[in-house]
């Protein structure tokens, strides 16, 4: 063992209250009964101040707190799984943690992250897993807009969510299925009328400008999440920009000629060499999604979570904590990433090697980050328009939705300074 490794289990013993023991809620199969809730413990103990740790690996990524009253209650209340332990326990466990022989970490988790949500007020036609597994989590977030957005409200916040959005103005593709449904007529006056209010002639314009402030807040250090159609749409409008992709339904007027040799992959963030989907009936953006191109059983609808070192590579071992490697598949708008099509810089994270996609990818842009997640609801194999929302109660130790509290709580992490 190097020097340093006992004075970092010194520091994580030092960073706690001064008791003589420890509160861990262990994230393994077998022994936590509620998953979901013991992320919205971790981030309501770092609201109060008090120091947590991630133990990335050990007994599926468990958090370590500190023994106090109000936190045991707080487990308590919400149905979370603890163990206390004793100040000699804890050093045992923080040992075998450190031990190069083991791919463990030990991370501190020291800021709370202010998290806002990109969302429509209405939602309409879906509901949104992030926001649900949040609210359930009873973790805070803030919703926001292209209003806020524009008006640089983004600088407020360290962890942005995308809302399964359309950034290229094509209103999610609907158009061939839902174009005479109440909701997609209203959804489309409400985004012309608010792209007329912010000052752009087309919806199109408008959702590009909102693409290019997101864009420069990850730039800036923002972390940015995204799902389903969210992900493909908002490279492709970053792609497209200056471009008029959208056909006549969509904004008044035919689109560019030769558009497609137009686009400027350099622009995106994940994905490359992209065909766009030209069909303004065809409920696709581009051929970026394996929707359509999979061949995979409902019953066979699985992918395989990445392993990291977890001592080398903090970030995407956090991000695939978990208490399994395989995860239920589950479909969008998008449900997949063609491996072909995304960039070679981008960590393909979760994998379906059976018919050659990504289903959850990571990547680094300025000093920021994106993590892309594609599909819909993690418990709803096939979320239909209409279709109730997931009952959280019922999945509260789901594998996909621990993926998205993941990305929720990184932000949190002590930064590491660089080795050079």
């Amino acid at each position: 063992m190097s020097a340093k490794r006992p004075l970092l289990i010194l520091f994580v013993l030092l960073s706690f209250a001064a008791k003589a023991s420890f509160i861990l809620l262990p994230m393994d199969e077998t022994t936590q009964q509620n998953h979901l809730k013991a992320y919205g413990v971790t981030f309501w103990s770092l609201e109060k101040s008090y120091k947590a740790s991630w133990l990335l690996n050990y007994r599926g990524g468990s958090f370590l707190l500190p023994d106090a009253m109000e936190i045991r209650k707080e487990c308590q209340i919400r149905g979370v799984s603890f163990e206390v332990l004793s100040d000699s326990e804890t050093a045992k466990i923080l040992d075998e943690i450190a031990s190069p022989s083991q791919n463990m970490e030990t991370v501190i988790l020291e800021k709370v992250p202010r998290i806002a949500v990109y969302t429509p007020k209405g939602k309409k036609p879906w509901d949104d897993a992030v926001t649900l597994v949040l609210t359930y989590a009873e973790i805070p977030f803030t919703p926001i807009y292209d209003e806020e957005v524009l008006g640089d409200q983004l600088l407020l916040y360290d962890w942005l969510h995308l809302h399964h959005e359309d950034f290229t103005g094509q209103y999610g593709k609907f158009f061939g299925a839902y174009k005479n449904a109440p909701w997609y007529i209203e959804q489309k006056r409400e985004a012309e009328a608010l792209a007329t209010k912010l000052g752009y002639a087309k919806v199109s314009e408008e959702k590009g400008a909102v693409a290019k402030k997101i864009r420069d807040f990850v730039i800036g250090g923002g972390f940015m999440f995204a799902m389903c159609s969210a992900t493909d749409s908002f490279d492709i409008a970053l792609a497209a920009d200056g471009v008029d992709i959208c056909e006549a339904m969509f904004d008044g007027d035919d689109s560019e000629p030769n558009y497609q040799a137009k686009m400027d992959y350099d622009n995106s963030f994940a994905f490359k060499n992209f065909i766009l989907e030209r069909k303004s009936d065809k409920y696709e953006f581009s051929d970026i999604d394996m929707t359509e191109k999979r061949r995979v059983p409902m019953d066979k609808d699985y992918f395989t979570l990445m392993e990291y070192s977890a001592k080398w590579d903090p970030i995407p071992s956090m991000l695939c904590q978990n208490h399994t490697q395989l995860v239920k598949g589950f479909m969008g708008q998008t449900t997949a990433y063609d491996a072909d099509l995304i960039k070679s810089n981008v960590l393909k994270m979760g994998v379906c090697e059976f018919n050659g996609e990504a289903r959850y990818i990571h990547g680094q842009k300025g000093k920021g980050m994106f993590t892309f997640y594609g599909g819909h609801d993690p418990e709803d194999f096939q979320h239909r328009v209409g279709d109730e929302p997931t009952v959280l109660d019922l999945h509260m130790n789901s594998p996909g939705y621990r993926l998205i509290l993941n990305n929720v709580l990184f932000p949190a992490a002590k930064k590491k300074k660089q080795k050079t």
